[in-house]
């Protein structure tokens, strides 16, 4: 649970209306520390499996390589740890971010940075993330500068424009599936092979499923100060039933996919593509705090372990799918 941000003169460069005033670290050191954790580093694997499945699926197609791969990989973190930034920053601006939030800690919200230094940090990581990508724009042309661009504008619409946002609007989970599945898996194996190829299509699916699974988590535990907040997700739009139903669902789908993917013959991997079916148990202790947690009965904590828990079964699935794809 966040703590109570300290109270005092701090010299801020902003905030929302009956927040905690925030205060800015002590020194270097406190601010990388606090920018480490608004990074959310238990959230990465949702950047980090959808370039390994790409690059399997380039390997599988003799088209793997090294250069665009690592490109691919520092684009997708720091795009993700650049909305993350945003999130951190917008949403504490926005009023969403409260002393009754009950997720992990924000670094605004608590008062580890101000709002502009997390500002600051936010364009930063993007322009680092641009950076990154004009490598991919070298090697695969215009289509990796859509790519970016687009990646980069919806990770800041995500939560900068208010109630007319993405996430404010209730199309997270959207945007979640189809940039970290379809885009991001499609465009690793397209910038190393210079194809486009169905194979890397189908293989996004399950890796969407899970990451927006993740997603889905997090706004189940955040339904009461989202409500509050004017956030309306699909968590608050339908309720929790409906969000357990959705992560099952999502979950159910994924692991679906890899038989499927078998059955279909796409890049002639046979059985190995049923390796991910051995990361089944990890999605049993999620689904059990999802199905045991009520409305404010001080379950967050155990709600927080299970979005992590979520980030490790898409990394361990991930993992694996991308084992069965490359042999």
């Amino acid at each position: 649970m966040s703590p109570t941000a300290p109270t005092g003169p701090t010299g801020s460069t902003g905030g929302a209306p009956g927040a905690p005033v925030d205060a800015a670290p002590a020194g270097i050191g406190a601010a990388l520390a606090a920018l480490l954790l608004a990074s959310r580093p238990k959230t990465l694997p949702a950047a980090v499996v959808p370039v390994i499945v790409g690059s399997a699926v380039a390997h599988a197609h003799d088209g793997f390589a090294l250069g665009p791969a690592l490109a691919a990989l520092a684009v997708a973190l720091l795009v993700q740890i650049g909305t993350n930034y945003a999130n951190d920053y917008f949403d504490f601006v926005q009023g969403a971010d409260t002393e009754e939030r009950i997720g992990p800690t924000r670094a605004v919200q608590a008062g580890l940075l101000t709002p502009g230094q997390m500002l600051a940090a936010t364009v930063a990581t993007f322009g680092l993330a641009a950076v990154a990508g004009a490598f991919l724009v070298a090697v695969g042309g215009w289509p990796m500068v859509w790519v970016g661009l687009s990646s980069i504008a919806a990770g800041v619409w995500y939560t900068a424009g208010g109630r007319w946002s993405m996430g404010y609007l209730g199309l997270g989970d959207l945007f979640a599936f189809a940039f970290f599945g379809p885009v991001a898996v499609v465009a690793t194996a397209y910038a190393q092979t210079l194809v486009w190829l169905p194979a890397a299509l189908f293989a996004s699916l399950p890796i969407g499923f899970l990451v927006t699974a993740i997603l889905v988590v997090n706004n189940y535990r955040d339904v009461d100060t989202d409500r509050a907040a004017g956030k309306h997700t699909l968590a608050v739009r339908f309720g929790r039933v409906f969000s357990r139903f959705e992560w099952i669902a999502l979950v159910v789908a994924a692991f679906a996919a890899a038989p499927l993917h078998w059955l279909l013959g796409y890049t002639g991997a046979g059985p190995w593509l049923l390796l991910p079916l051995l990361a089944l148990p990890l999605a049993a202790p999620p689904l059990r705090a999802l199905l045991e947690s009520h409305e404010r009965d001080g379950h967050g904590p155990r709600l927080n372990r299970a979005l992590g828990q979520t980030a490790k079964l898409l990394l361990v699935y991930g993992a694996l799918y991308a084992l069965g794809i490359a042999l």
